[in-house]
This record gives C-alpha cells, sequence and structure tokens, in this order.
C-alpha cells in the first residue's frame, strides 16, 4: 500500500496518537506517497464533471492537504484559487507545490472567508468531523459561497458487507473509537459516519440546494449502481 518513500510503521504508529492536526504535521513530508492521497482517478472524474458546470472564477479546496485539489481547481477556475488546512505541515507542502495558489490556515469548522468564492470543493476530509461538527462545516462553506455558488465533493457508495472494504473500514473505524476513548488528544477519522443521505440532509439544513450525479469514470458496483457519486450542493441566488 505504501511506496518506500512512504512512511514506516512506527512513524505511522507515532501520527495515529497524535492529535489530527500534530499527526497530519508529522505526516506532511511523505504524505503524497501513501494511500491516503486522493487518487488522480478522482481528480479527473471530478474535473470532467464538474467542467460543464461552469463557469468558475476564484475556488476554494478546504482541507487541502498537500494540495491535490489544487488540480481540479487550476483547470476550473479562471480566478485565484485558495487551499485551507489547519496543518502546518500539509500547508508548507502544498505551497511548494502550488505556488501559484494561495494558503489559508484555519479550522474548517470556522472558516474565515464571507462569498468570496463561485466553487469550494474538498477532498477525502469528512470522516475527519463527527456528525455533530458537520453542520459548523457546512455552515462555513456556505457562507463561503459568492449566491449561486457550487459546493462539490465525491462521495463513495458502502461497501457490500460480504466484502473485504467493508470489514475493513468497520475494524478501522472500531479500532480509532477504542483508541479515542483510552487515549487523548483524539484522532477524529472514520470512515462509516457519512452516508450520503446523512450528508444530504445535513447540506439541505444549511440551506443547499444538493443532487448527486454518479461519477460512471470510476466504475459501478456488481448491482450496476455507481461506486462513486458526486455531491453538488448549490447555493440559491436568492436566498430565503
Amino acid at each position: 500500500m505504501f511506496s518506500p518513500h512512504g512512511p514506516s510503521l512506527r512513524e505511522l504508529c507515532v501520527q495515529a496518537l497524535s492529535s489530527v492536526e500534530r499527526g497530519y504535521d508529522l505526516l506532511a513530508p511523505k504524505f503524497d506517497h501513501t494511500p491516503f492521497r486522493t487518487p488522480q482517478s478522482i481528480l479527473d472524474a471530478t474535473v470532467e464533471a464538474l467542467s460543464t458546470l461552469g463557469p468558475f472564477d476564484r475556488g476554494l479546496d478546504v482541507c487541502c492537504g498537500t494540495g491535490a485539489g489544487m488540480r481540479v481547481l487550476g483547470a476550473l477556475c479562471h480566478g485565484q484559487i485558495t487551499g485551507v488546512d489547519f496543518s502546518t505541515g500539509m500547508l508548507a507542502r502544498a505551497r511548494d507545490q502550488h505556488p501559484e495558489a494561495s494558503w489559508v490556515r484555519a479550522d474548517a469548522r470556522a472558516l474565515p472567508f464571507d462569498e468570496d468564492f463561485d466553487l469550494v470543493v474538498t477532498f477525502g476530509a469528512l470522516g475527519h468531523f463527527l456528525p455533530a461538527e458537520r453542520p459548523a462545516l457546512f455552515d462555513g462553506m456556505y457562507r463561503a459561497l459568492r449566491p449561486g455558488g457550487l459546493l462539490a465533493f465525491p462521495i463513495g457508495a458502502p461497501p457490500s458487507p460480504l466484502s473485504v472494504s467493508h470489514w475493513a473500514a468497520l475494524g478501522f473505524d472500531l479500532a480509532m473509537r477504542v483508541r479515542n476513548t483510552v487515549w487523548r488528544p483524539p484522532f477524529v477519522m472514520y470512515y462509516r459516519t457519512t452516508p450520503l443521505v446523512a450528508v444530504r440532509d445535513d447540506l439541505t439544513v444549511a440551506g443547499f440546494t444538493v443532487r448527486a450525479v454518479p461519477l460512471t469514470a470510476l466504475g459501478r458496483r456488481r448491482d450496476g449502481s455507481p461506486g462513486f457519486q458526486l455531491v453538488l450542493a448549490r447555493k440559491p441566488i436568492d436566498e430565503p
């Protein structure tokens, strides 16, 4: 799963016993050599799905990490692109790789933006927020968008209960719950706390008009349903 340039088992253990912020600061120099980085196939499929929904001027990647999402924003946005993350280490890596972008260090649950962007994206970050924290996250994204702006992010279909992936995700989440019960500071990262139905409900409460489109380029499951969908949450032009 990891390239020879990725973190060692010891480094992963140290990260897992740290806070989320400190853990990602430690992992940042080798993050791009881990399976945690958003695959290029997902980024490409997102660009393809969004290419007919613009034009977009300014774009924001929330929980940008080392900046993989900048490739999406750079392909779609004509104006300034910005990444926001609370890990200093991840932002330093992102800045080195994408000097054309601007960077902001902030907690995603308290985003410091007010109608600054036409497009907001996020990749692989929702598992870092407990269900009770999602309203603050989505409220901040809503505020960050101009009227008519779009929030977009891919979300995977839950794996079949008969699959190895299902049991691996279940085991990981259980291990993290035990870890966070007995160890402080907590490290919040769960794979099974962001079902599409719950996420759609939270986005609707935040004020978005929500739909999801299949990312067919990423394949389908055995029952014919898409393996990934792109959530499209639009901020109304005329707010209530």
